[in-house]
């Protein structure tokens, strides 16, 4: 039986392990700073962790998953459930300060707001125009490459004026 725990700074321990993890695909981000992570109970029997994925159909997930059981396990936790949320939605409008900086950092290019609809989506075969910068020279011409990159939830975009090709993390 595992009784509430808490770290020296007097927060919960579970939430404070659980915003430790990080993104499998994007390991510069922590699960909290992607905005996935969205709630951790503890109780005397159990710690129950709530994440959203950044779309449905997300193959990173079960990783996820599977990396936020095995931590929480490590610090002492025996009993050990991830839920996942589809409502609402994640929207890049989740990703932290600190999360949008480490993109950058690491030559991504961070979401502009996302796309706000009152009602149906229409559904577009044309790429999406974005604003985008080139995370390595702050450069605003840029060109899409393509519109899916190594995972779904970024497009590939080249910038005219440093020439170096960059991931840039959709607007959702």
């Amino acid at each position: 039986m595992v009784t509430a725990r808490v770290d020296d700074r007097g927060r919960d321990l579970a939430r404070s392990v659980a915003a430790r993890v990080t993104d499998p695909e994007m390991p510069m981000l922590t699960l909290a700073d992607l905005g996935v992570l969205r709630d951790v109970e503890e109780t005397a029997e159990r710690v129950v962790v709530t994440i959203t994925p950044t779309y449905s159909g997300c193959p990173a997930m079960a990783t996820m998953r599977d990396d936020l059981v095995h931590r929480l396990r490590d610090a002492g936790y025996a009993d050990v459930e991830v839920r996942v949320s589809l409502s609402p939605a994640w929207s890049s409008d989740w990703i932290s300060e600190r999360g949008r900086r480490a993109l950058v950092a690491h030559g991504i290019s961070a979401p502009g707001a996302a796309p706000r609809h009152d009602g149906p989506v229409a559904l577009s075969l044309l790429p999406t125009r974005r604003a985008v910068r080139c995370p390595r020279c702050d450069a605003p011409d840029v060109r899409l490459v393509s519109e899916y990159g190594a995972t779904a939830c970024k497009a590939v975009y080249a910038c005219e004026g440093c020439l170096e090709v960059f991931d840039h993390v959709k607007e959702i």
